[in-house]
């Protein structure tokens, strides 16, 4: 288990250390653990999170087709007539793109509403790389607002038996989407304090952009409503978010060839996806796979449970604020695997409605991917976006704005789900 952590450590320290290689590194040291036999070679296929790859690499080529349609600029321009400065336009891309991480996966969030904020940097002649950040950190926010938003939220409805509305209403209370609708609030007031000094008006424009193509569009959109769709499947293959933006991406590309006739223009939207992010994705679930595999995160859960026995204020405080910690470093997919049967067993033994418990966990693991430019997969796919427009995101870029705004979204919900669930 030692080495096991120690390769870990080193991992996660050189991608941030060496931020522009970070798909060589995750790939390299993902593959150390295979080769070393911490996850052995039977179990490196089922590691990968084959369903998140193939999201996004369709998800990439379609959204360039969205691009190339014209679509994202006609979009700025519409925000551009409706807010008046450059910080208001950076907190209202924020919340737009929470409002859809809600019900759509953030990663999807991200490659849908990055272009239309890259767009309106490009003609404000502004840095994209806060806005782009900021899209990222609002989508991860919202994720745990609705049974439909986020993995993890996924995991928690199936575990505990929970219905879409019981995130509104959960045994007559308010439930999560309350809590995490209080943290976006407060958040946004910390994404207007960070981008306080840009004043800059929007200068009014008497032309709109004319879209060149609506069917990208019109893909992209029935994409968001076959994933809302597809959630509520039972027993569907895991893999099927995956398949329904990948089909959504051969559709557009058969539609883009036919429109254009040569077919070298089918290059640049399959050149849209980045192996860059892809592979630092894949990277990661190795080395993720290796140190679940080593018992590592079950002994992270044995911890947590032996410091909070007995108090049940003590345990919610510990399970939330370490989630948050585990998280920023962690994918939080296997950690709440790990977790939800652990809280489960915590309340039968102390007789108490594992709510709070199960909330906290869920607030906290999918809010802590914020803290770190590697600790989520919308973070990750952000900043691949940005690299790919010419932009390197330096550490110290990402954590100025996600640490502030992870905090003030955490800290409210925090309270509110003690007072609501836990008093």
């Amino acid at each position: 288990m030692l080495y096991a952590i120690v390769l870990f450590v080193a991992a996660y320290a050189m991608m941030l250390i060496f931020p522009k290689y970070r798909a060589q590194i995750a790939i390299g040291f993902g593959l150390l653990f295979v080769l070393t036999g911490m996850l052995p070679v039977s179990q490196a296929a089922g590691a990968i999170d084959w369903n998140v790859l193939f999201m996004i690499a369709g998800m990439m080529g379609l959204v360039q087709l969205f691009i190339d349609s014209r679509m994202p600029a006609l979009l700025a321009d519409l925000v551009m007539e409706h807010v008046h400065s450059i910080q208001m336009a950076a907190v209202a891309l924020a919340l737009f793109a929470g409002l859809i991480s809600a019900f759509v996966d953030n990663v999807a969030t991200v490659l849908m509403v990055a272009p239309v904020a890259m767009e309106i940097c490009r003609k404000l002649d502004t840095n994209p790389v806060p806005f782009i950040i900021s899209i990222a950190v609002s989508s991860n926010l919202q994720g745990a607002a609705t049974l439909v938003g986020d993995t993890t939220a996924i995991m928690l409805g199936s575990y505990a038996d929970m219905s879409f509305l019981d995130f509104f209403f959960y045994n007559g209370k308010p439930g999560m989407f309350f809590a995490v609708e209080l943290g976006a609030a407060f958040s946004a007031l910390i994404l207007a304090w960070i981008f306080r000094k840009e004043k800059t008006r929007i200068p009014e424009n008497g032309t709109r952009t004319e879209v060149t193509d609506c069917i990208p569009s019109l893909l992209l959109l029935s994409t968001v409503i076959f994933l809302i769709l597809a959630s509520f499947l039972p027993e569907k293959p895991v893999i099927t978010n995956g398949l329904i933006c990948m089909i959504m991406f051969v559709v557009g590309l058969i539609h883009h060839a036919a429109k254009h006739r040569p077919l070298d223009t089918m290059v640049e939207p399959i050149r849209a996806i980045d192996p860059e992010t892809l592979g630092v994705l894949f990277g990661l679930f190795l080395i993720i796979g290796g140190i679940t595999n080593m018992g590592i995160i079950d002994a992270l859960a044995d911890i947590l449970v032996r410091l909070g026995s007995g108090n049940v204020f003590l345990l919610y405080t510990i399970v939330v604020w370490s989630s948050v910690l585990i998280s920023a470093f962690v994918d939080n997919i296997p950690y709440v695997a790990t977790m939800l049967p652990v809280i489960s067993g915590i309340a039968v033994a102390m007789d108490i409605d594992p709510a709070v418990l199960y909330f906290g966990l869920l607030s906290g693991a999918t809010l802590g991917g914020n803290c770190t430019p590697i600790g989520a997969s919308a973070n990750i796919t952000g900043i691949g976006i940005l690299r790919r427009e010419g932009y390197e995101v330096r550490t110290t870029d990402f954590v100025r704005i996600s640490v502030p705004f992870t905090l003030a979204a955490v800290i409210p919900a925090y309270i509110y789900l003690w007072v609501i669930f836990g008093c």
